[in-house]
């Protein structure tokens, strides 16, 4: 029993001495496997990673942004360019945390800069996994010269310098020039693949964002090798930027600060200026504006923004885009209806009335007696309304809605700001069927009521300045409906692709540019003359329109000139403005009217 013990202690022990080199081949196997396996992701799988990273250690990219182009106007005259500016920034792959609290310090030191601003937009940046943080914009030549000076010792930040959008007239056509903005992450995330960059500035509305691609230009760049200290050895290869293309627009620097002046007493409102034969627009203007400087500036507080983007004013709402009651400037799409319908021909002669009744309403006349037997002629001269009350409603809510959009109403205009344009409303039977957008479908019936007010531009009626605008030159250009536009390029604006023939007889067409001077000759829109001598001969209408949503009235004034030969089409709006269009939109009309004749006169 006892030699057995000992036979199998001696063959244990045999055994654990044959099998420990076994054990060891085995540990040196696993561990030089591992090393292997390791060694091959290391620098085939991952080598072109590591390869990247071990360039950019070495390697510095310096982009190089390109040059934004210019907005001119027609004469060239600059509206908006670009200025320099500097800004601050850090990459952060070459600071650790320990790093970063010194280099805040030294930088805040240097430049004058708060600690915890500094703090911000550096958590920030890491945040958004950023490559390069930018810490501080609009940077004073002092503060350059001063981080010159200290380069060496602030390794891992650097000055770049920057091209921001300036506009030189302050808010001068803001709503239609817009402005730019930085690109947000999801922004960039999207169009990186076109060649924006992290820290690139975008076209953020208006003109600017409708010709991105045109304006925007190519990054180029610089590719520096670095030593281990951050010091520049030599250039390995240099692309230049490519500017972007000036725009050049149809709008006149002098008529567009003429309908800025004209507006400036005004809470709220619009002009627009167009040419009747091609749809230049040669002025847009909107108040309240914004200062559109505010979007490159470096900091911003809150307040500064609220005021902007949550003021009850709406200053970034273009009014010359946006829809409203047109009162009486609308009667021209009723005269065009009760003609063209065969009910009411050019001659129709109608008794006008205190008011009349429809549905459970009597309609009134403006001056609250009537103005006995008239035709077409008088009644827009001495703007009726139960004239047009009778031709609306015995023409009918079809031959309303026909009409309106042969002149452009109810749709876009096809203005490059399509993206900022409402298409207006014109009320008729079937939207009412359809719950008139708020209720449901056979709720809301379509009731005598709505044809007598739409008949005159009232509650079922909303259009913007711009489609008025673009309506009445039908009327000066002989009948046809242009296209509204800011930038001529190389489209032959007169083609029948943007200047559509409107079904509209001849003698209808007349009746209407008789009237429509009757109104400046011995109407509501007399004034319009008043102190301007040379002025060639005028056509237009008032307009004094009930505030459907519940505000106070709406003034509105349409003109076109020379009445024989239009050569501008202007559209005065003032919102929320009582007292009457020939009150208050005639004279702003009138102010770019005087304008334009100065110009007219003193250039071939």
């Amino acid at each position: 029993m006892k030699n057995q013990l000992s036979n199998h202690h001696f063959n244990s022990k045999k055994s654990r001495l044959i099998n420990q080199p076994l054990v060891l081949f085995s540990f040196i196997l696993i561990l030089f496997g591992s090393v292997l396996t390791r060694l091959f992701w290391l620098q085939l799988i991952q080598g072109s990673y590591y390869k990247e990273l071990s360039d950019q250690n070495r390697i510095r990219l310096i982009a190089i942004p390109p040059i934004r182009g210019r907005l001119l106007d027609r004469n060239s005259k600059v509206l908006v360019s670009n200025r320099l500016s500097y800004s601050l920034s850090i990459q952060p792959r070459l600071i650790t945390a320990e790093t970063w609290i010194k280099l805040r310090n030294d930088l805040s030191s240097l430049l004058n800069l708060s600690k915890e601003s500094l703090d911000v937009a550096y958590k920030k940046g890491l945040r958004e996994k950023s490559l390069r943080i930018i810490l501080a914009r609009d940077l004073t030549k002092e503060n350059v010269l001063r981080f010159k000076e200290q380069e060496v010792n602030l390794k891992g930040s650097q000055i770049n310098e920057e091209l921001v959008r300036s506009y030189p007239f302050g808010s001068l056509a803001a709503h239609s020039f817009g402005y730019t903005q930085l690109i947000t992450p999801k922004e960039y995330s999207l169009l990186s693949g076109q060649g924006y960059e992290i820290n690139d500035r975008i076209g953020r509305t208006g003109l600017e964002a409708s010709y991105e691609p045109h304006l925007r230009g190519e990054w180029g760049g610089e590719m520096l090798e670095v030593d281990s200290m951050g010091v520049v050895q030599r250039s390995l290869g240099f692309k230049l930027p490519t500017s972007g293309k000036d725009l050049s627009l149809t709008i006149d620097l002098r008529l567009q600060l003429a309908a800025e002046r004209a507006l400036k007493d005004k809470s709220a409102g619009a002009i627009v200026a167009l040419d009747p034969r091609t749809g230049a627009i040669r002025a847009m203007a909107s108040r309240p504006t914004f200062e559109p400087n505010f979007f490159t500036q470096p900091r911003t507080s809150q307040k500064e923004y609220d005021d902007i983007f949550l003021s009850k004013n709406l200053p970034l709402l273009s009014r010359a885009l946006n829809a409203y009651d047109p009162g009486s400037t609308w009667k021209v799409v009723t005269g065009m209806a009760g003609m063209e319908s065969g009910k009411f021909p050019p001659t129709a002669q109608l008794h006008t009335a205190p008011c009349i009744q429809y549905g459970g309403h009597c309609f009134p006349e403006h001056n609250k007696k009537g103005f006995g037997i008239l035709g077409y002629e008088d009644a827009f001269r001495v703007s009726s309304n139960t004239f047009f009350y009778q031709i609306g409603v015995g023409s009918g809510s079809s031959a309303l809605y026909k009409a309106a959009r042969s002149l452009g109403f109810d749709q876009l205009t096809g203005i490059e700001l399509e993206s900022e344009e409402s298409p207006g409303l014109v009320g008729n039977e079937e939207w009412a069927d359809l719950g008139r957008g708020w209720a449901k479908p056979g709720e809301t019936p379509w009731l005598p009521e709505d044809i007598a007010s739409a008949s005159i531009g009232q509650s079922v009626v909303q259009v913007t300045p711009l489609q008025l605008a673009r309506a009445y030159s039908v009327f000066a250009n002989g009948g046809y409906l242009v296209t509204p536009h800011f930038v001529d390029g190389d489209i032959k604006w007169t083609s029948t692709k943007y200047r559509r023939k409107v079904a509209i007889q001849e003698s209808t067409l007349q009746t209407i540019r008789n009237g429509l001077r009757q109104v400046v000759q011995r109407g509501t829109g007399m004034r319009i003359n008043y102190n301007l001598p040379s002025l060639p001969p005028v056509a237009g209408k008032t307009g004094t329109a009930e505030d459907s949503s519940g505000g106070e009235d709406h003034a509105w004034f349409v003109c076109f000139a020379p009445y024989d030969a239009p050569e501008i089409v202007i559209v005065a709006f003032a919102q929320n403005t009582p007292g009457g269009g020939s009150v208050h939109a005639l004279p702003m009309a009138r102010q770019v009217l005087e304008i334009w004749n100065l110009i007219r006169e003193t250039e071939p």
